[in-house]
């Protein structure tokens, strides 16, 4: 009869935290997966950055509906705003803008990468502002007809324009670029 002798306890305890942050891991990926996911899903790079900009829109209309009094409400909903932003951000900035460069369109590109600045500006701005909900509604639709006036400004004439600059192959990597640069802030 044989005798089998337990694992010493250090080893229990590594193997336990080695699971752990294995599980943690793939935790951490999922999540990334389903943040970029309705982006990835949408199509070549116009279309995810469209529906980005239309789920932008919603998160502004929410910030807008919020109550005078609804202060951690407004503070959550500003967060959410941050965070799609800055991922939308990374992947035209890393992403896009390059390929309009390459493809003549360096003004435009650099132009739109400005605007940029001002969203971070807007947000600091806002950031401030949460408690005083008169002065925030105002700052808010001030900065979401901006951002409406950039997001048009892509959408109606300068992404068709690159999307016509465009094969098939350059927009598969393009795309692929984009989702790869989302997935690192999502």
């Amino acid at each position: 009869m044989a005798l089998h002798a337990s694992p010493p306890p250090t080893s229990r305890f590594l193997f336990g935290a080695g699971l752990g942050m294995g599980l943690a891991m793939l935790g951490m990926v999922g999540r990334k997966l389903m943040v970029q996911a309705p982006t990835m899903l949408a199509g070549d790079w116009n279309r995810a950055l469209e529906a980005e900009h239309e789920a932008t829109l919603s998160l502004f209309d929410r910030l807008a509906r919020t109550q005078d009094d609804a202060t951690a409400r407004r503070a959550l909903l500003l967060m959410q705003l941050k965070h799609a932003l800055g991922k939308h951000a990374i992947e035209e900035e890393n992403a896009v803008y390059p390929a309009m460069r390459q493809h003549g369109m360096k003004e435009e590109a650099d132009a739109l990468n400005a605007d940029h600045g001002y969203v971070k500006q807007y947000l600091y701005e806002l950031s401030d502002l949460v408690g005083d909900n008169a002065a925030f509604q105002t700052k808010l639709a001030a900065f979401r007809a901006d951002i409406e006036q950039h997001m048009r400004q892509e959408e109606d004439e300068l992404f068709p324009r690159l999307k016509r600059a465009l094969d098939e192959a350059a927009t598969s990597d393009l795309t692929r670029r984009m989702n790869q640069e989302g997935l690192k802030l999502a």
